[in-house]
């Protein structure tokens, strides 16, 4: 069984035993104020198991089982212990896409997230560094080149972020995508010189 599907079938366990328990949600949702100020370290981590409904956890999974298993394939090109470096990769990805929010509010008691979407961002931007040049879908339907769809995603995750009033978390979204790009390759340097090349050859 892949890590993908591994990853999927935990994020859905979790966020379906939440959804109708309000102690189980409260316990392991991204909470800043709890996490600064209580050290309650784990919720780092298990806010990105948590959904707010299942149209939310529909649209995260589908998009992780999409991209999940040729990051997968790339990790094993490049790096030892594919299926568990890919793991590692998504659960570190998880955290960072959460330190934005966690210093933003680590004194408002009230704010609290949940999801994946940072996570799943890294994984789309690790898919962007291996190959900038395949075609994405803007809402399954518009096809932009991978590479423009980065630059456009996370300008429009920093214009949302400063907006505001859509109680989606912008800023893990931001962080989660420039993790997922840049830790291949602070890992594989010469990831960069591919990236590149790739680009080249497609212009």
């Amino acid at each position: 069984m892949s890590a993908t599907i591994l990853i999927i079938i935990a994020t859905c366990l979790v966020s379906f035993s939440a959804f109708n328990n309000e102690n189980i949600f409260n316990q392991m949702a991204f909470w800043p104020e709890k996490i600064w100020h209580d050290k309650e370290y784990h919720r780092m981590f298990t806010g990105g198991l948590l959904h707010a409904d299942m149209t939310h956890l529909f649209f995260n999974m589908f998009t992780l089982y999409f991209f999940g298993p040729s990051i997968e394939a790339y990790f094993y090109r490049y790096f030892e212990g594919g299926t568990y470096f890919f793991i590692a990769f998504y659960m570190v990805a998880v955290i960072v896409a959460h330190l934005p929010d966690l210093f933003l509010h680590k004194d408002n008691y009230y704010y609290r997230g949940v999801g994946a979407s940072g996570a799943v961002s890294a994984v789309i931007f690790a898919s962007i560094l291996f190959d900038p040049t395949n075609i994405l879908y803007i809402q399954f339907i518009i096809p932009v080149p991978a590479l423009l769809f980065g630059v456009g995603y996370l300008f429009y995750s920093v214009y949302m972020s400063k907006r505001g009033g859509d109680n989606i978390a912008h800023l893990a979204h931001f962080a989660g995508a420039v993790f997922g790009f840049v830790f291949p390759l602070v890992l594989q340097p010469s990831l960069i010189q591919t990236f590149f090349s790739k680009i080249t050859h497609f212009i």
